[in-house]
């Protein structure tokens, strides 16, 4: 079965659930969990069986307009009440990414706007909204993609990583968006993908979509990065983001900002790949951002038949850093791609995308 053929999050209407292609399973095994009520949604984003901003946004949007169709409630403020319990619930699954609250506020809005409705009406607009979410998803991500390709040439060498390619999103991905948008305009790449511990989302993921869409592809670990960038063998680095600061700080999987800081001493481009929707313009810098504290046991034990560290060992576990907006070089988004100083440029991308977003009269 090749992955690419494969939603990463739906909903099957007939059935009323949320469809998850599970990526704790990946690469031995194909499941797609199916998921009814908001205490498994939220597990499933809890425990990275979906992950990936845009894909959390997606499923947490999905998640909510199944909690408001599940609803018992007869008159519009208990309805509404549920609703925002639901909304508060699958928002504290995972902290960091701004997609999560995003989405949920985005559909909650739309029961808060059409109070004038019945429960049914509303319910309906809710499936609608979070539909909307994912298919703008898929096209924000192509459009990316294209913004993406500019920066690139047929045959170029690529360092990403974590995973920021379809298996975090709707379709195409972020980060890897211009790779699968280049297969299919019949362009070749070589990408070298870090495994990137504790969780190994480069091996397990990254390297599954790309060779299952014909990329060259290369495994690298973590600690390897600086010598293949030091041998010339990459003309660009590329990742994603889970939340992105006005001022241009990136947060990304733990490990990026060592990336960072690499590719700035070899004279490496580091590009940054994020929809609109990651970047959060409430928060000034990348150190007002929460970094999520995952469980030790991802260090000692996950991947080991046996424990692979001694007893009493403290374990620091964060999922996330931040990359300062000095060491990067570009931030594309499908609105364009924003550069230094990020301030400025990461405001005209907002204001193109308002443009956008504005109805014609």
């Amino acid at each position: 079965m090749n992955i690419m053929t494969l939603e990463t999050v739906s909903l099957d209407e007939n059935e009323n659930a949320l469809l998850i292609l599970d990526q704790t399973k990946l690469p031995n095994t194909v499941n797609i969990l199916h998921l009814k009520d908001i205490r498994g949604i939220w597990n499933a984003i809890k425990t990275l069986q979906v992950r990936g901003a845009p894909a959390i946004g997606i499923a947490a949007a999905f998640g909510l307009y199944l909690a408001a169709l599940q609803s018992r409630a007869n008159d519009y403020p208990s309805f509404m009440a549920g609703l925002k319990d639901a909304r508060d619930f699958l928002n504290s699954a995972r902290p960091t990414a701004v997609n999560l609250s995003w989405a949920l506020n985005r559909v909650y809005r739309v029961a808060e706007t059409h109070r004038d409705k019945s429960i049914n009406e509303i319910t309906e607009l809710l499936r609608l909204e979070a539909l909307a979410i994912k298919a703008e998803d898929t096209e924000t991500c192509r459009r990316i993609g294209e913004y993406g390709l500019t920066l690139i040439h047929d045959g170029d060498g690529i360092l990403t990583h974590c995973n920021a390619g379809q298996l975090a999103t709707s379709k195409y991905g972020t980060a890897l968006a211009p790779i699968h948008l280049g297969r299919e305009k019949g362009m070749n790449f070589h990408v070298y993908c870090d495994e990137t511990r504790p969780l190994l989302q480069g091996a397990r993921l990254s390297a599954f979509e790309l060779i299952a869409d014909g990329v060259d592809t290369t495994l690298i670990c973590d600690n390897m990065s600086s010598q293949v960038m030091k041998e010339g063998r990459v003309s660009a680095v590329f990742v994603g983001c889970d939340r992105l600061a006005a001022n241009g700080d990136a947060c990304n999987k733990i490990g990026t900002s060592g990336l960072a800081v690499m590719a700035k001493y070899y004279g490496v481009p580091f590009y940054v790949f994020c929809p609109a929707s990651t970047i959060d313009m409430t928060i000034h810098t990348g150190a007002e951002i929460v970094i999520e504290q995952r469980s030790p046991d991802e260090i000692t034990e996950m991947w080991y038949s046996k424990r692979m560290a001694p007893d009493g060992v403290k374990v620091y576990n964060p999922a996330f850093d931040v990359t300062d907006n000095s060491l990067i070089t570009g931030i594309v988004t499908e609105y364009g791609i924003a550069r230094p100083p990020f301030v400025e440029s990461l405001k005209e991308i907002f204001t193109t995308k308002e443009s956008a977003n504005t109805p014609n009269p």
